[in-house]
């Protein structure tokens, strides 16, 4: 990869933000630039992205930075072309141009229905986990921040109990809103993800690990408190279960907040 010259770089961020409004040619000089600024040292051994089934230039994340601060204005005025670049650097199918579309929808105004549409779809395609977590951040920024109330809803939809397969979307986004420094919504938060935690499956333990530390860092009391409740309240052995192999994680004073709720009992493995 040749040193990045930021006067040079600015130059074809800017060039490709001339083309926004034809997204043909954004991403054909997106290509460009991306093949540009190629580590072709290590490109040849590994042209998949880690832990990926995606495609990738290995082009520095500063790149990509550069270039969603040239389209960002751009996309929050015009979310409809926003929403057309969206779904052709999508469809393109490396994690470069994938995370620059999951940008694009979180630039987009609040307002625009087929966003969510797109991203729960989305979300059903993504192998990668560090590319769903972009996408369940990134993109839902200004609902989390402009409309808490709709993020909410979105949030409930998710974690409805016929719709298992959309429970890791609705952890992932939560984890993100604890993690914003700007939603402080916690309570009615705690209330909608209530249910999954006493669920708690087997195959997503390593989701509400993140999502239980995420909460205990911001807010410890507060989970503590709500982990209690909910461990008390529960008759799926499951619960405690799914707690206690996830628990060697947990800060000490949180395990034994915990311990009481979660020790084997008869029966139980």
């Amino acid at each position: 990869m040749p040193a990045i010259d930021l006067a040079r770089l600015r130059k074809q961020a800017a060039r490709l933000a001339d083309f926004f409004f034809v997204p043909d040619e954004f991403l054909k000089h997106l290509r460009e630039v991306l093949e540009f600024y190629v580590n072709r040292t290590m490109r040849k051994q590994q042209a998949i992205a880690p832990g990926s089934n995606l495609p990738t230039y290995r082009t520095h994340s500063f790149v990509i930075k550069q270039i969603e601060q040239e389209i960002s204005r751009r996309a929050s005025d015009y979310p409809a072309a926003a929403l057309e670049l969206a779904d052709l650097l999508w469809d393109e199918g490396h994690l470069e141009t994938r995370l620059l579309a999951a940008f694009l929808l979180g630039r987009i105004p609040p307002q625009e229905g087929t966003l969510l549409v797109r991203l729960t779809a989305w979300t059903q395609q993504v192998r990668d986990s560090n590319l769903r977590a972009e996408l369940l951040d990134t993109s839902l920024r200004r609902i989390r921040t402009e409309t808490p109330d709709q993020f909410l809803e979105l949030i409930g939809e998710w974690l409805q109990p016929e719709r298992t397969r959309l429970w890791s979307n609705g952890i992932q986004a939560v984890i993100s809103a604890v993690s914003d420094p700007a939603f402080i919504n916690l309570p009615p938060l705690l209330k909608l993800i209530a249910p999954v935690i006493e669920a708690a499956p087997a195959k997503l333990q390593n989701e509400i690990e993140e999502l239980v530390l995420a909460l205990h860092k911001k807010y410890p009391t507060e989970t503590t408190y709500f982990l209690r409740q909910v461990l008390a309240a529960s008759t799926d052995p499951m619960t405690a279960i799914t707690f206690r192999r996830i628990s060697s994680s947990f800060p000490p004073a949180l395990k034994e907040e915990l311990r009481e709720f979660i020790r084997v009992k008869p029966g139980q493995p």
